[in-house]
């Protein structure tokens, strides 16, 4: 009985994550086929914005890609070359999604003003029919992971890339618009260099809290002083120093911590550490080193090493 509760339990932990992954999957295939719809229409109209915007719907399925194979790695459990698991795989996919939008913003950047001293002919009607279709495209797909990216990064980033994408359709569509209306060439180019600065904001934005969790940063919350003041409070301890607060992964948070005690049971005090920390705070994984006065280090940093 107790096996076949472990594989009904298995079943409902994975179930969501496939889900998950099928929606992703599903992403990745619309998004292959607009860039070669867009590429090709932007060839023959000669339309940059067109072409510009079907390299970042390319550049978004390999995001989503990317996204897709962290999932999948990410799952799986601690091993001998990774003890402390695979979970970061999503944290990296990440910055990897973010990188790529620079890149991808810079070239627009450079062709954008290229285009600004050498304005081309453009075919409007089809720009504004191909960015239509690809607006609605980048829309369902936006929807498809949007409930992921609440809780991921990972996901997150891709997830940005579309909307991103989805809004740059609709720039797109303005600029035809006017070339139809008043053969304005010009604002092909302004356009690009618009989605592009989009673009770079928004990485600005969202690349931070990235980095920080790959640098072992401590989380905006809780508060390193709220916790370290937590276990200061507690009686019997007297002393608190070699602190570490950091994020093994997106959502799991460790504290490291050297605590000085007197008068109090350490195993007890440890237990009750513990206790609270996973309860106020939500930190799962603590490692907490008991230290007598007479045994305590000396001048150590309060926090770090």
């Amino acid at each position: 009985m107790a096996h076949d509760h472990h594989q009904h339990h298995d079943h409902h932990h994975h179930h969501p994550e496939i889900a998950g992954d099928r929606r992703v999957a599903v992403a990745v295939g619309v998004n292959l086929l607009l860039t070669l719809v867009q590429i090709v229409a932007g060839v023959f109209s000669g339309s940059l914005a067109l072409i510009a915007d079907a390299i970042h719907n390319l550049s978004d399925a390999m995001s989503l890609v990317i996204a897709f194979l962290a999932r999948r790695i990410a799952r799986r459990p601690a091993d001998a070359r990774m003890t402390f698991g695979y979970g970061r795989a999503e944290v990296v996919a990440a910055l990897i999604n973010y990188v790529t939008l620079v890149v991808v913003a810079l070239w627009l950047i450079a062709e954008g003003v290229q285009r600004l001293f050498n304005p081309v002919e453009v075919e409007g009607w089809a720009v504004v029919i191909v960015a239509g279709v690809a607006l609605v495209i980048d829309t369902v797909t936006a929807l498809l992971v949007f409930r992921l990216s609440k809780d991921s990064m990972n996901i997150r980033a891709a997830f940005l890339h579309n909307v991103m994408d989805a809004l740059g359709s609709i720039a797109v569509i303005v600029a035809g618009t006017l070339i139809l209306l008043y053969d304005w060439r010009l604002v092909d180019p302004l356009v690009t260099l618009a989605i592009a600065g989009y673009i770079l904001w928004h990485v600005s934005r969202e690349i931070g809290p990235v980095i920080r969790v790959l640098m072992m940063g401590s989380p905006d919350s809780p508060a390193l002083t709220d916790v370290m003041a937590m276990i200061e409070a507690e009686a019997g301890v007297v002393g608190l120093h070699h602190v570490h607060l950091w994020r093994m992964q997106e959502h799991e948070l460790a504290l490291e911590a050297h605590v000085v005690f007197s008068d109090v049971a350490p195993d007890a005090l440890r237990q009750r550490l513990k206790a609270r920390l996973a309860d106020q705070f939500g930190i799962a994984h603590t490692m907490l080193e008991l230290e007598q006065p007479d045994a305590a280090c000396r001048d150590a940093a309060w926090i770090g090493h």
